[in-house]
């Protein structure tokens, strides 16, 4: 049911996919889907809740490719960025994304979720950073996750791949600037 509701939710996003549609998309009927979630609401959380380990998982995965100088973690961020943004029907981040559409309500649990799971890729990228030997790593983490998730956005927007290698090149810039 997770699975299927986040296909809908990422695809067509949170208001425009119904409780009918979910349980249709599940195989099973509106009365099942509210006997496990009370509501559209609660499924969402659930829905990144499951998203957030998977992406977590993957995302380790990914920073244990991520190794040598910091140039080269920033190149491996940002290349793999690019390759990401080159899937068929890519719609940048799932978590960004809902959490736009639900920026009128704050109190939404899958905001918290979504706060969260950001803060979590952004440590992992200081503990990569730290152990490449960048001073003030958290920091610089937080600059370059700032323009990677500008890049993916720009690349939504425009449909070019381009703004990942523009957004390496300012973190390289970035980190030459903090090392003096």
């Amino acid at each position: 049911m997770l699975a299927a509701a986040y296909v809908l939710f990422r695809q067509r996003g949170y208001s425009r996919v119904s409780m009918d549609e979910i349980a249709s998309a599940t195989r099973v009927t509106k009365r099942t889907l509210y006997n496990h979630f009370q509501s559209k609401d609660q499924l969402l959380a659930f829905v990144l809740e499951a998203q957030n380990e998977l992406a977590l998982a993957a995302f380790a995965t990914f920073g244990d490719k991520l190794s040598g100088s910091p140039a080269a973690i920033i190149d491996g961020l940002f290349r793999d960025l690019a390759v990401w943004a080159d899937r068929p029907r890519w719609a940048g981040s799932g978590f960004t994304r809902l959490v736009i559409e639900l920026a009128d309500l704050p109190g939404h649990p899958a905001r918290a979720i979504a706060r969260r799971h950001k803060a979590l890729l952004e440590t992992h990228l200081g503990a990569l950073l730290k152990r490449a030997g960048v001073r003030e790593a958290d920091r610089r983490a937080r600059e370059i996750w700032l323009l990677s998730e500008g890049a993916i956005s720009l690349m939504l927007v425009h449909g070019d791949r381009a703004y990942a290698a523009a957004a390496a090149d300012a973190a390289k810039r970035l980190l030459r600037g903090s090392s003096r």
